[in-house]
């Protein structure tokens, strides 16, 4: 199934992200570094087993993933709760990467 591929790739990519994020914006120790870049490659490596037939599609369709993932870290780690305008934006992610993956294509 399809989650089973992009959200481990969007909570390593988000977890990688925040690595730097902790270290430049939250003064956190450069150590946050080495597990932050180690989860940017497990991304990178997970990402290749999309079953989109390029590299382009297959961001585009992760991108509507990874912005759900993104509001749940927001919430669950940085205590943000996502509010309505969030909720209804992440819909119309997830509407565009389906109509991406899953709507015919004519040759």
């Amino acid at each position: 199934m399809l989650a089973l591929l992009y959200i481990p790739a969007a909570l390593a990519e988000i977890t990688g992200c925040f690595s730097f994020w902790a270290w430049i914006r939250l003064h956190k120790s450069p150590l946050w570094l080495l597990p932050g870049i180690a989860s940017l490659l497990l991304f990178a490596w997970l990402l290749t087993f999309s079953p989109a037939e390029n590299a382009g599609k297959a961001y585009a369709i992760y991108g509507g993933i990874y912005i759900i993932m993104s509001l749940l870290w927001s919430w669950k780690v940085e205590a943000t709760p996502p509010d309505h305008w969030d909720l209804i934006g992440a819909a119309f992610c997830l509407v565009g990467a389906a109509i991406i993956l899953w709507m015919p294509r004519s040759l």
